[in-house]
């Protein structure tokens, strides 16, 4: 589209990220998409972000590599180290009229600074509940340490964009940012992810007979995705006599663990495009015991899909789900509650199958055009109304606790 008509002409964005092609997850997916859509539409955009020689995906836009190390014990993820000179010039050759910050890593801190000395508008865009992490890594007690970073980082920037009513309405409550926190949502592309991608003679290739209720793990084999509960929750369904062999999509630095103790099982490892859609559609339930989202891609897709969704209860999936209607919520820790709540919808087809259909009719509302349409607009009251004075609002990021048992 021609820079002068598009809907963003005008637009000159530096956007920061700690991770922008990496690793293939929900936050860099919704970065890229929407740099995509931005240039499409007449910005101009440039990204700074550590990099590595071959990303997770094909990256949107134009990428500054900026200085970064491996992450003691993740390496597939990397911790930039600051903003160099070299890529101050640069940040200042291009002459942005906004900056987005994706992380609240130092890259993130220190693109905060210059932001202010060059007398630029700065819009932060929350992806993760990075606080929730810690207590997956037996470091619960940093987690007041990691607040307070999250008050500074978020308290200087002059808007924020979350994904969610609650996460927005609790900054609003708690914090003095009052109207500057607005909705960055996401969608859902449905020609790829529907209920037409059922493939029940790949099923069939897998061992799993037609009338077998398929148990999905969909994501990043990770900690922090709640893999524990999910694999006990299996556990307590067998001792309950249910035959389960669950369908396990991803791949991560947890998998080969997660392989040796939760018995019989299909592993996809990673897949993308078709194999991708297919492997989702062509479950039957979802189990998502993360609480680490800001949104829940992963609900969405399934959802879109026709699968019946149990989530942990958690911000992103109470605004998501309305529950016993297009899904099922369930305390986080308390394997009991998840074991009860799959072996209703294993009993029960004619229910599970309800809540499909009203989890594909709910994820219909979800599309990408309206929602980064938001964004651009938000941008642009940015800019019109330029950096607060001093740079400065002290932010309380007290985030409620996901419910426990």
């Amino acid at each position: 589209m021609n820079e002068a008509k598009g809907k963003a002409a005008g637009l000159r964005i530096a956007l920061f990220s700690g991770n922008y092609n990496i690793t293939r997850d929900g936050a860099n997916k919704a970065l890229n998409r929407l740099v995509r859509y931005l240039i499409d539409n007449g910005a101009q955009v440039r990204v700074y972000s550590p990099t590595v020689k071959k990303g997770g995906f094909e990256a949107a836009g134009d990428i500054v590599s900026v200085p970064s190390v491996p992450i003691p014990f993740r390496p597939e993820y990397r911790l930039s180290t600051g903003l160099p000179k070299k890529v101050r010039d640069d940040i200042r050759a291009f002459n942005p009229n906004l900056f987005h910050l994706s992380a609240p890593d130092m890259l993130g801190h220190k693109a905060q600074s210059f932001a202010r000395e060059l007398g630029v508008p700065v819009v932060a865009s929350l992806h993760t509940l990075f606080q929730t992490y810690l207590d997956y890594y037996y470091l619960g007690f940093l987690r007041p340490a990691m607040e307070r970073g999250l008050n500074r980082f978020y308290g200087r920037c002059d808007w924020v964009l979350v994904p969610n009513e609650p996460l927005a309405e609790e900054l609003q409550r708690d914090a003095e940012l009052g109207d500057h926190v607005r909705i960055w949502s996401r969608g859902v592309d449905h020609e790829k992810w529907n209920p037409a991608r059922r493939d029940m003679a790949w099923r069939r290739t897998l061992g799993y007979s037609d009338d077998d209720t398929v148990l999905l793990f969909f994501g990043r084999l990770v900690k922090e995705k709640g893999l524990d509960i999910f694999e006990a929750t299996v556990d307590e369904l067998r001792a309950r006599g249910h035959k389960v062999r669950p369908l396990i999509v991803g791949d991560g630095p947890a998998g080969e663990d997660l392989a040796k103790s939760i018995g019989e099982a299909v592993f996809t490892g990673h897949v993308e495009g078709d194999k991708l859609f297919r492997a989702v559609a062509s479950a039957d339930v979802l189990v998502n015991p993360s609480t680490t989202e800001a949104f829940g891609n992963v609900n969405l897709e399934a959802m879109a899909c026709g699968l019946a969704v149990v989530s942990a209860i958690a911000p992103a999936a109470e605004a998501m789900i309305d529950h016993g209607r297009t899904g099922l919520l369930v305390p986080p820790r308390d394997v009991g509650a998840w074991a009860d709540a799959v072996e209703g919808l294993i009993c029960d087809p004619a229910r599970r199958a309800a809540l499909g259909g009203a989890a594909h009719a709910e994820s219909q509302s979800y599309r990408w055009s309206c929602i980064l349409d938001r964004v651009i607009d938000t941008y642009r009251v940015a800019i019109e109304t330029g950096p607060r004075a001093g740079g400065r609002r002290q932010v309380s990021r007290r985030f409620r606790k996901p419910a426990t048992a």
